[in-house]
């Protein structure tokens, strides 16, 4: 995405709307849409930000983040999902259990699922694993400083 034609694009309309005062309103428009160029680049950059929080907030897994590609910002789709790794023969799906689950869970899992090209068995197995590691590399890179500092 290009920041620059849309700046462009709000100084334009920015003059047109001073065309219709007298020289004097034409000049301080050309004036605060130059003043103003920078900080209308980096607003559109914190509205990019935002609409990236709010669209990772409905993504099912994965987020969204804005990067910049020398001056202009770009959306990006990352997948935190880490490379599933070729399961060992013996650490096949061998394992059962039974889970009972709520009918409007299931269905949101089989949907879901479905959506992802995947079963409802990997769906879960994925879940469940990344859950697991979420939550034990969470733990164990816990460290507490403790002390004062000077700065």
């Amino acid at each position: 995405m290009q920041l620059e034609s849309h700046v462009q694009a709000l100084r334009e309309d920015l003059s047109r709307v001073a065309a219709v005062g007298d020289e004097s309103t034409s000049r301080a428009a050309e004036l605060l849409s130059s003043a103003l160029e920078s900080s209308l680049g980096r607003r559109l950059q914190e509205a990019l930000a935002e609409a990236a929080l709010e669209l990772s907030a409905q993504l099912p897994q994965g987020r969204a983040e804005v990067r910049m590609a020398g001056s202009d910002p770009e959306l990006v789709y990352v997948d935190d999902e880490p490379a599933t790794p070729v399961e060992a023969g013996d650490e096949g799906y061998g394992a059962r259990i039974t889970l009972r689950l709520p009918e409007s869970l299931k269905s949101r899992i089989d949907s879901t699922a479905a959506a992802s090209g995947l079963s409802v068995n990997t769906w879960i197995v994925r879940a469940l694993r990344r859950a697991v590691e979420t939550r034990t590399s969470a733990t164990s890179g816990r460290r507490r400083l403790t002390g004062y500092g000077r700065s």
